[in-house]
């Protein structure tokens, strides 16, 4: 087969043969090849119309295609606030930015909104992805809502018979109302398409305005008790039970095959580590030549760093006193504290004033009498006896 469009009588897809791989979903599959990163024996190809065999051999990137691993499904719960893509051009969170790194390559099976919270599968198989996804396959889509407004069990019965809302036509909807807590109310809510914003969208016709929305089931598989957050694989004969004979042949769902260890994330989904605050990203086992200051007995090119002085002068040997006759002296800080320093030479004459002001006060303060000595403002009469005064009074027996 060569790049120019032709194709085998018999054989598969190529978009088909690269979401089994696990690489993507048949949808992103056929947008790889149009941007040209699909090559079939050497060739890039332009369309996905084209079918191959086991014969040939096919490579996006320039990477051939990984061998064919066994076919499993896994239950994850999705918290609020993350997109279900590999990658947004914005920067937003991304599901799998969130998952466990010893995982495969998954892909999602539908898509839950960057609000909407719960239950979605994801899968290593493309093709099991697309049969799942599919309305025909029939699998029931619960959903537990949350809104703001009023309505009345009627209304949500006349959903039965499918309702078109802006030119598009959302099929039979399973409706009903749990209970009412002041203006808000608890719904239960089944479908089966699940059309972009399909819940939003109808209870909005309704009147309604959704604040929560959980998907609590996908077709046989329950939300439960799984944590939020967390991942848990379906076991391969659970698996196998639950899809039946007619998508197990539809997706051409493997079984048997190994198990292929967990291959590297690719560059949009990798998450970034961000160190908790207050946690520092230094190497607990650094020698201390590492230190900046040190820099430069190594030869290295790190600015070297000085340390703030504290202690005695440098030159403190070497240093003569003040001439003059060493004595004591008051100082006052910013605050207005006193400090006492040592002075050497004839004092100054602002000096002597602040001297003799100091102690005029301190001659002040011992002649003034303490709190003691009053009583009530008025002193105490010489000639009264000390003590508290008799409880009974005068005459008194």
């Amino acid at each position: 087969m060569d790049g120019n469009g032709e194709q085998h009588k018999s054989g598969e897809r190529v978009a088909k043969v690269i979401a089994r791989a696990g690489l993507a979903s048949r949808r992103e599959a056929e947008d790889w090849i149009v941007a040209g990163r699909v090559a079939v024996n050497g060739a890039v190809i332009a369309s996905p119309a084209l079918n191959v065999t086991v014969r040939d051999r096919i490579s996006v990137d320039g990477e051939p295609l990984p061998d064919r691993e066994r076919t499993r499904l896994f239950l994850y719960h999705k918290p609020r606030g993350l997109l279900t893509t590999h990658a947004d051009p914005r920067g937003r969170p991304t599901i799998f930015q969130k998952l466990p790194q010893n995982l495969p390559r998954l892909i999602s099976v539908g898509r839950l909104d960057f609000n909407t919270e719960g239950l979605l599968l994801l899968t290593n198989d493309g093709a099991l992805a697309r049969a799942l996804e599919l309305p025909a396959t029939g699998w029931l889509r619960r959903y537990r809502v949350r809104a703001h407004g009023s309505v009345t069990q009627a209304q949500l019965d006349g959903l039965r018979r499918g309702v078109t809302i802006s030119g598009i036509h959302y099929g039979a909807i399973e409706a009903a109302l749990d209970r009412v807590q002041g203006s808000n109310l608890w719904l239960t809510f089944a479908i089966r398409e699940g059309k972009n914003r399909e819940v939003r969208n109808v209870l909005g016709h309704l009147g309604l305005t959704v604040t929560r929305l959980i998907r609590v089931s996908f077709g046989p598989f329950q939300l439960s008790e799984l944590a939020l957050g967390a991942v848990e694989e379906v076991p391969t004969r659970v698996l196998r039970d639950q899809l039946g004979d007619k998508l197990v042949a539809l997706s051409s769902a493997d079984f048997s095959a190994p198990i292929a260890p967990p291959a590297a994330p690719r560059r949009e989904d990798r998450r970034v580590e961000v160190p908790p605050k207050g946690v520092s990203e230094k190497p607990k086992d650094r020698k201390s030549s590492d230190h900046a200051w040190r820099a430069h007995e190594q030869d290295r090119p790190t600015k070297k760093l000085r340390r703030k002085f504290r202690g005695a002068r440098r030159d403190a040997a070497t240093r003569q006193a003040p001439a003059g006759e060493r004595r004591a002296g008051l100082l006052q800080d910013r605050k207005g504290r006193r400090v006492a320093v040592e002075r050497y030479g004839q004092p100054k004459a602002q000096e002597q004033r602040e001297v003799g002001r100091e102690e005029r006060r301190q001659e002040r303060h011992q002649e003034r009498p303490s709190k003691n000595s009053r009583a009530h403002g008025r002193r105490r009469s010489p000639d009264r006896a000390s003590g508290p005064r008799p409880r009974n009074p005068r005459g008194g027996r």
